[in-house]
């Protein structure tokens, strides 16, 4: 860990670690939502309709799921360093695929392919953990999560403003391509001016690639469950994407990629068996055991929050003007004022957590999101939309700053397996878009705003069976001996 002082301004040690992360989280969001803010541009000048264009919205998250969780498991194993680099280079081809691209077709080949980029968060979030002390995590995290966020508002600020300023029908190309540079470039700098850990300290790698490690029997079929949901959230993403939703694929392809999630599941089932399978003939001994449940409450609230919050983001502008009969453009600068709150809110959850414990601040967090959910379904025309604004804002808070008090504690539970444990949590936020986005299809407004308000009350039950991070974890280095590493 490095010891010297947490100071924003500096551009030192693990201070420079942290600001290139959410530089580089920064830019993967970016990219990730470079297409939302050009829709007029890009629905023009390929010739789209309306229902390819929201085949586009559903295919930019479909591989996320699995990406974080794959991401994660590639960042414990070979650093932050490579992994995030490696990223940003690599999306950087798909991104200006997509600025080329002349059809439906090509559209959707790159964007199903720049789902990947959205991955990038879980590796800062290694990246930060090996760089900060316990007392600091929750504030670093929070730093990095929310700072680098406000890269998909920078993209819906600056974006329109570039296509028109490069002008004509490929003005909207010039912008996109330019978020691909930019990935491009800042994957040398991410490499050449950053470290997996400070100097002295040792980077410690699961033991296999295969699977997350499980420390009980009772976890590892706790674990297989909770699996379940990312494959059903990409079955259901297959639904909409099949004659019975857009129609971009056939019933005949729709059986084969229901057969091929299923057939997915049952190997990943049993690659995790392999990488666990010791444990059902040598029990794990008591000082490297990490309790499952930590990861599975985590999921869940992290569901709840950035699951919310990419919901909320994608329907909030039409809310606001469908409400209060208000121009798109008046409405998406209000609705704005809920991701803007990232700046603020994300660092400051993460900040609680050091200051009053993880557990107690993630209690009174979501006992706070499911009340502003609530108040949100209350809302309708006869509301000032001075308060319609104030109450989004007040809930948008507690959105964020309960994913940063999540990821507060992420890095927290096992030292080793820190990017598979943000992969998987990550990855529910993603399943959590989707299950909410798949409501408001179905239901009125304020009934979509309920329905989050109840899977907030359903994540304060969970949280009450988390146990507050205390102590060490133990890790063994390479030559076999062991550290201590706090967490407290």
């Amino acid at each position: 860990m490095s010891v010297d002082k947490f100071n924003l301004l500096s551009f030192t040690g693990k201070m420079k670690t942290l600001h290139l992360s959410w530089m580089a989280f920064f830019i993967t969001f970016m990219v990730w939502f470079n297409m939302a803010p050009l829709k007029g541009a890009i629905v023009d000048g390929v010739g789209l309709t309306l229902s390819e264009w929201k085949t586009l919205l559903i295919i930019n998250v479909a591989l996320t799921i699995p990406a974080r969780v794959i991401i994660g498991a590639l960042t414990d194993k070979f650093g932050p360093r490579l992994v995030y680099s490696s990223l940003l280079a690599i999306c950087s081809i798909p991104c200006f695929a997509f600025a080329l691209a002349d059809s439906f077709t090509q559209l959707v080949i790159a964007r199903f392919a720049l789902g990947c980029i959205g991955a990038g968060f879980v590796v800062g979030i290694r990246m930060v953990s090996e760089w900060f002390p316990p007392k600091e995590l929750g504030t670093a995290e929070g730093v990095y999560g929310g700072w680098g966020n406000f890269g998909s508002a920078a993209a819906a600020f600056t974006l329109p403003t570039l296509a028109l300023l490069f002008g004509g029908e490929d003005g909207w190309r010039y912008a996109v391509a330019i978020t691909g540079l930019m990935s491009l470039l800042f994957s040398v700098v991410y490499y050449k001016n950053t470290n997996d850990t400070p100097k002295g300290s040792t980077y410690f790698r699961p033991k296999n690639l295969g699977g997350l490690e499980v420390t009980s029997v009772k976890d590892f079929y706790f674990l297989l469950i909770m699996k379940t949901p990312m494959y059903l959230a990409l079955a259901l993403l297959n639904w909409k994407l099949s004659p019975q939703g857009v129609s971009l694929l056939s019933e005949t392809v729709a059986l084969v990629m229901y057969l091929g999630l299923a057939l997915l599941y049952v190997y990943d089932c049993y690659a995790t068996y392999k990488v666990n399978k010791d444990i059902f003939v040598n029990p794990v001994p008591e000082a490297h055991r990490y309790e499952f449940k930590q990861v599975a409450v985590l999921n869940i609230l992290y569901f709840a929050t950035f699951g919310s919050e990419l919901a909320v983001v994608s329907m909030l502008p039409a809310f606001f003007a469908e409400t209060f009969e208000l121009s798109m453009a008046t409405a998406g600068m209000l609705a704005g004022m809920y991701a803007f709150m990232n700046l603020m809110s994300r660092p400051g959850g993460g900040w609680l957590s050091d200051k009053f414990g993880r557990k107690k601040t993630l209690l009174i967090l979501t006992a706070g999101l499911a009340l502003g959910y609530w108040c949100l379904s209350l809302i309708d025309a006869a509301w000032p939309i001075w308060l319609a604004v104030v109450a989004v804002m007040a809930c948008s808070f507690f959105v964020q700053s309960g994913e940063g008090a999540v990821f507060a504690a992420v890095p927290l539970i096992k030292r080793r397996l820190t990017g598979q444990i943000a992969g998987m949590t990550g990855a529910y936020g993603n399943v959590g878009a989707v299950v909410y986005l798949t409501v408001y299809s179905l239901v009125d407004t304020s009934t979509f705003f309920l329905v989050i308000a109840c899977t907030a009350v359903l994540g304060f039950v969970t949280l009450l069976f988390m146990q507050e991070p205390k102590g060490t974890m133990t890790e063994v280095r390479e030559d076999g001996s062991v550290e201590l590493i706090e967490v407290t």
